[in-house]
């Protein structure tokens, strides 16, 4: 056939990562549903189109940071949990590896920060990142006010402080520290009615010396990183929207009420501009944050009510925690820890030199892979950390090339990743949250109700890519009926139903009148046709993350498949035409062999089984040769058996529970 020009382009080699999730807990229903899925679709895709050994998924467990630090507290004060808090983090690890594997999640290494092969690497690279970081001028030394438990002497980090976010239009339902529940982020004074989740007083405020990155300096380099990505049509629009938030001016929204007092103490406050759109509020825009910051003090001071918007403020690297990567003493500040938001986001990148170590490699060898321009990191996450992956790694990113940094990074230096952002997965149309009032089922739970492929199908088909979407698996749903479907079964029904019925219906004509071989014919031009067309559409939608449109692809391949089956075998069978059957039986054998490499990545364990039944081997996967036929994978064609088929034996499985229920 003619190969479209116009084909995607892939680059030579590709690291994948997924959202790191927090040792405090097994994996949730967001974590498998919402980004691992995702993530491992893609790389088994990537690994099939530009080959196995030019892919690395990389993953672990975030090993630190204020939620593991107080749900250990909490478990250890209730007697639930006996051991040291780095036992605690093991057990954890130990259990989100488990789930991964039910799920099939094929990950190159999936680490953990604190411990094992990766934590020497993580430690060392940190402190490399950070001191190149200061050495290109792009680190601050702020003593800013902290939160402190008087009661108990200490300094209270991340969770330990609860109240409301001061971000004007939030609707988290928690702040904490210097972030809220949604990721917006602020200075800790800014929290709205703070107190300490470890004794419920309010804390108070003192002073602490940290190192900070200078990100707000980055904006116009991050105004020209946005621009790029608006011209590439894979870049998912709301991601953009979310990071042009943080790129807008520094503001205050002030009740209307207040102006007088506002115009009153005008002398004392910095230059700003004056923005009144007619709504409760009145915006105070200032050209610099020092100055909004200087007017908020001013502002409080005189007992006025506000709020501040989003926009960039210098980013936090170091902490005032024991339980934390150490970080290097620069100008003799002592006895700090990374904060957790920073290091676990070049995590990937000692993880990537800890792959390439148990594979016998040098860790060196880590450039060619985050530093060549033939290379790509793509990194999968959900909304609620579009501020760290995208704002704060980039300018990140972009300041280890030196003094002068450009989006585009020369040759040898961090490359730039493309993130893939999925909106909110919902349980039954509300934001699920495993430490929110909405606890929704975990991702082991759910397999004792589907099968992990069944699960993988509907994920995919969700379209979180677009929106945020429920999750409404009928078992779990107290006003679903007996006669209510399921609505998680729907792509699930398309893997146990309509292509079970095909692949099987395949093998077992051919072991009752081809001696179990596959006909050696040339296939319909039409079959060729709708083949090859679904295989480019396939590519490009792939290549453009969009996964609810290759479920639906694929659900018309499928279907279509499955009718020219049922209607061409019938019609063979009522005319007793041999050769119209041989003719059916050859061209069905091919759309099961594209159907199967298309659907691999998406159903890994099916398809392998079809493919350990075909005999033949694991280069049908490669897309080098994603127009051959069947035929050119075996020795000899007009001799090569496939595996017998036992009389109902299943290429997809339902899960026990379902067996009883009538299918769609």
């Amino acid at each position: 056939m003619t190969v479209d020009s116009d084909r995607p382009k892939f680059p030579k080699r590709a690291v994948v990562t997924a959202g790191m999730p927090y040792g405090n807990k097994e994996l949730h229903l967001g974590h498998i549903g919402g980004v691992f899925v995702h993530a491992d679709t893609f790389a088994r895709f990537l690994r099939d189109r530009i080959g196995k050994e030019n892919v690395i998924f990389v993953s672990g467990t975030d090993c630190y940071g204020s939620p593991i630090l107080e749900n250990y507290r909490q478990l250890v004060e209730s007697g639930s949990f006996s051991g040291t808090i780095d036992d605690f983090v093991k057990h954890n690890h130990k259990l989100q590896k488990e789930v991964l594997d039910q799920y099939f999640i094929n990950i190159n290494l999936f680490a953990a920060s604190s411990f094992g092969p990766a934590a020497e690497n993580h430690k060392r690279y940190s402190e490399e990142f950070i001191r190149r970081l200061y050495e290109n001028g792009h680190l601050v030394k702020l003593t800013t006010s902290q939160f402190y438990d008087p009661e108990l002497g200490v300094f209270l980090n991340g969770r330990q402080v609860v109240g409301k976010c001061p971000i004007e239009g939030c609707k988290s339902e928690r702040g904490y520290a210097d972030e809220c529940s949604l990721g917006h982020q602020y200075m800790p004074q800014d929290l709205i009615d703070p107190r300490s989740t470890l004794t419920g007083k309010k804390p108070e405020m003192r002073d602490v010396t940290n190192w900070y990155f200078r990100l707000d300096e980055f904006k116009e380099l991050l105004v020209q990183w946005v621009e790029k990505l608006e011209k590439d049509e894979s870049t998912r629009k709301f991601m953009i929207k979310s990071i042009r938030e943080f790129l807008e001016p520094p503001v205050i929204y002030v009740k209307r009420e207040f102006m007088d007092v506002v115009e009153s103490i005008k002398d004392k406050l910095p230059d700003y501009t004056l923005i009144d759109e007619g709504k409760s509020s009145v915006v105070m825009s200032f050209d610099k944050l020092e100055k909004r910051e200087k007017a908020s003090q001013v502002l409080a001071e005189n007992g006025v009510r506000f709020r501040t918007g989003k926009t960039l403020v210098p980013f936090r690297l170091t902490g005032n925690v024991e339980w934390g990567v150490p970080a290097p003493c620069i100008e003799g500040l002592e006895g700090l820890t990374v904060w957790v938001w920073p290091e676990s986001l070049w995590a990937p990148i000692s993880f990537t030199m800890t792959y390439l170590e148990l594979m016998g490699r040098d860790r060196n060898e880590w450039k060619e892979w985050w530093c060549t321009k033939d290379s790509q990191v793509y990194q999968f996450l959900g909304e609620d950390n579009v501020y760290f992956y995208g704002p704060a790694e980039m300018a990140m990113f972009m300041g280890q090339q030196g003094k002068n940094p450009t989006v585009d990074p020369p040759e040898g230096e961090l490359q730039l990743p493309k993130l893939i952002v999925n909106n909110h997965i919902l349980f039954m149309n509300q934001k699920a949250s495993s430490s929110g009032e909405i606890k929704p089922p975990s991702a082991r739970e759910l397999l004792n109700y589907y099968t992990p492929e069944q699960l993988r199908a509907h994920f995919l088909g969700l379209g979180l890519g677009i929106r945020s979407v429920g999750f409404q698996p009928k078992p779990f749903n107290p006003k679903a009926t007996e006669k209510d479907s399921d609505p998680v079964l729907k792509e699930g029904n398309l893997l146990t139903n309509v292509f079970n019925r095909a692949v099987r219906s395949c093998f077992y004509t051919a072991q009752k009148y081809t001696d179990g071989k596959i006909p050696v014919r040339k296939i319909s031009e039409e079959v060729i046709s709708e083949s090859n067309k679904t295989i480019l559409e396939y590519e490009r939608l792939m290549a453009r993350f969009e996964f609810h449109q290759v479920m639906n692809l694929m659900d018309t391949y499928i279907r279509n498949m499955n009718k020219y089956w049922s209607k061409m075998i019938r019609e063979a069978e009522t005319q007793g035409n041999d050769e119209l059957r041989l003719q059916v039986l050859a061209d069905t054998f091919h759309m099961v062999r594209t159907a199967a490499i298309l659907m691999h990545p998406i159903a890994p364990k099916g398809t392998e089984m079809i493919r350990e039944y075909l005999r033949v081997g694991e280069e049908l996967w490669s897309w080098d040769r994603i127009f051959d036929p069947i035929y050119d994978f075996m020795e000899n064609p007009q001799e090569h058996k496939l595996k017998f088929l036992e009389p109902r034996v299943d290429f997809f499985k339902k899960h026990p529970s379902q067996i009883s229920q009538s299918e769609d």
